[in-house]
């Protein structure tokens, strides 16, 4: 698998300058994307599952308490292979692409919504984007079965698992399956939002777009939109994670932190 990396070369694009409003008052404090889960940072359950795919470049977006999320991602482990841009102004997942299209460009792309919470064999999701998914696909788009569909985007597959239509948060939607909002894209898709400067909304202006040409890859595991108090809660006895006993400076100044227990206060 490292060399099917190394030989397609993926960059990594890990959104994390969202606001948090609906998890406020947590958010007023500390970003959403470094929220503990089981006393892990979000982002930090994200940079280590990347990790093992041996990409050799990140890009993180910030924008929102952006100095705490660049103090996270200025540790030692993060030096060599991930780098942070801030945003004065929120640009949009297409946009943020265009702005930093130089990073990106002639690589596949792995995209991600650093304040989702997602437990999967991310091997396995490179593996069929590379050598399994359906000819002429320029997407991959990981998909869960989710238990709330009106509440989520749930698609419409052919018999080879592409994408034929979206529907958006809709009263009556067709089955379960919801897009994770976590895809890997091909330099074709880059080069189309490039040639439009008006491009800044990747779900309604990019996706659109390329139904017919967006494969999909069911995440079986755990995929959980923590955007909600009781979402977070319900995420807190959901995972847990081995005691880390080898800590960082970064690491000690957060076992302290207040987020814990406000965490601790809406289980």
């Amino acid at each position: 698998m490292a060399d099917l990396i190394h030989k397609n070369e993926i960059n990594v694009l890990i959104l994390a300058a969202g606001l948090g409003t609906r998890l406020k008052p947590l958010t007023d404090f500390w970003p959403k994307c470094l929220m503990p889960i089981s006393g892990k940072p979000l982002l930090e359950i994200w940079l280590d599952q990347i990790s093992q795919l041996k990409v050799s470049k990140v890009l993180v977006n910030l924008h929102y308490l952006n100095e705490i999320v660049s103090s996270f991602l200025k540790r030692p482990r993060y030096k060599d292979w991930v780098k942070s841009v801030y945003e004065p102004e929120l640009l949009g997942t297409a946009g943020t692409l265009q702005k930093n299209y130089d990073f990106f460009k002639g690589k596949t792309i792995l995209l991600v919504h650093g304040d989702n919470l997602c437990l999967c064999d991310f091997n396995s999701f490179v593996e069929f984007h590379f050598l399994k998914r359906p000819k002429g696909s320029l997407i991959t788009m990981m998909t869960f079965q989710t238990d709330s569909p009106k509440s989520c985007g749930i698609v419409e597959l052919d018999e080879d698992g592409v994408v034929q239509r979206f529907h958006e948060k809709v009263e009556n939607p067709p089955g379960n399956l919801a897009n994770a909002a976590i895809y890997l894209i091909e330099p074709e898709v880059l080069d189309w939002i490039r040639e439009r400067e008006y491009v800044n909304d990747f779900s309604n202006q990019v996706l659109p777009n390329f139904l017919g040409k967006i494969a999909t890859w069911e995440n079986k595991d755990i995929m959980r939109d923590i955007g909600n108090s009781e979402a977070l809660a319900k995420a807190q006895k959901e995972v847990t994670f081995p005691e880390n006993n080898n800590l960082d400076e970064w690491e000690t100044e957060f076992l302290s932190n207040s987020i814990h227990q406000s965490i601790q206060s809406i289980l």
